[in-house]
């Protein structure tokens, strides 16, 4: 596992995917009874991920998972090419609408938050982020001149420009200004030090400890960096943000599930009611593909697809018998 490892850190893949790739390749082999992966096949792969759609009863999106960090193992790392998995039993991946609040819903939500995660969701709502786009953004990220915030290495290590709404300027200096006084005070005590990307730290030495380099959103505690013994300070962990926003859909009396991704569903719907184009929304989200920005416009307020029905048009409210209740 430390090969497969350091193969994923030279290919520069996210930590996460290297998380979820380890997980699956470990389960593979305690499911192959402790077997080395050298010693097993295609057949072995395949009765794997059979067992994951038949008995595990995974999402789509799970197998493919499981698939791809399998791949990755025999092909990057072992050199060995897999036969075609002829008898692979794929989970169908089934067509699903994105859950969308309105802008009343978003309203009374956003009034139930706290202030620091109220203040993230409605950067969300109001930039289109990621949840993790939003917390993993740094001070140089931020450009109060050109109200637009960069950002980094997005899905698919993709950078690109979002809005920074007007609304949000004030608060979010105010953030910033807190985020210093904690970064001097951690300067003090002899720590003060961010993770880097990539090479980074190896570049630029100090880097780690300058001010623009530092999160907008810290978290409340230090930790020590394992391989270099620094004291570090990372983001605020995803899980506030989402306890908060489950709690607040719960207060404000939703009837459906929120989650902070809903906010980015949401917003892409409303620009899209707003008569904004389907390109200008899809360079926004950085979507790589149209294809999966069109599906908002089967949510928008009009209807499916922005048709209005006929039966609105009639003039009145008829009930089902005929009669006129209007």
């Amino acid at each position: 596992m430390d090969v497969v490892r350091e193969r994923m850190r030279r290919e520069h893949k996210s930590r996460r995917t290297e998380e979820a790739y380890c997980g699956w390749i470990e389960r593979f082999i305690r499911f192959s009874g402790m077997r080395h992966p050298r010693d097993l096949g295609g057949k072995d792969v395949e009765r794997f991920l059979n067992h994951l759609a038949n008995q595990g009863r995974v999402a789509a999106a799970t197998q493919n998972q499981a698939l791809c960090a399998l791949l990755f193992l025999y092909r990057r790392v072992l050199g060995v090419d897999l036969p075609w998995l002829d008898g692979l039993e794929r989970v169908r991946r089934p067509r699903r609408l994105p859950s969308v609040m309105s802008r009343a819903e978003v309203r009374l939500l956003l009034q139930q938050m706290p202030p620091l995660t109220g203040l993230i969701a409605r950067l969300l709502y109001g930039a289109g982020l990621r949840l993790l786009e939003g917390l993993q953004l740094r001070i140089k990220d931020l450009d109060f001149d050109r109200s637009c915030i960069t950002v980094r290495q997005g899905k698919g290590d993709r950078d690109r420009q979002a809005l920074l709404p007007t609304q949000l300027h004030a608060p979010l200096r105010r953030q910033v200004e807190l985020a210093r006084a904690q970064h001097e005070a951690d300067l003090r005590a002899g720590a003060g030090f961010v993770e880097l990307p990539g090479a980074l730290a190896t570049k630029l030495r100090t880097a780690d400890r300058e001010w623009p380099w530092q999160w907008v959103f810290p978290a409340t505690r230090t930790y020590v960096h394992p391989e270099s013994g620094k004291v570090r300070r990372h983001h605020l962990h995803e899980s506030v943000v989402q306890r908060d926003v489950t709690a607040a859909a719960r207060l404000a009396g939703l009837p459906k599930r929120v989650t902070p991704h809903t906010l980015r569903h949401s917003f892409a719907t409303h620009l899209l009611e707003d008569g904004y184009d389907i390109r200008t929304i899809q360079t926004l989200l950085g979507h790589r593909d149209v294809r999966t920005t069109m599906i908002y416009t089967h949510l928008v307020a009009r209807g499916p697809m922005g048709v209005k029905s006929p039966l609105d048009g009639l003039g009145g409210s008829v009930d089902e018998e005929g009669e006129d209740l209007g």
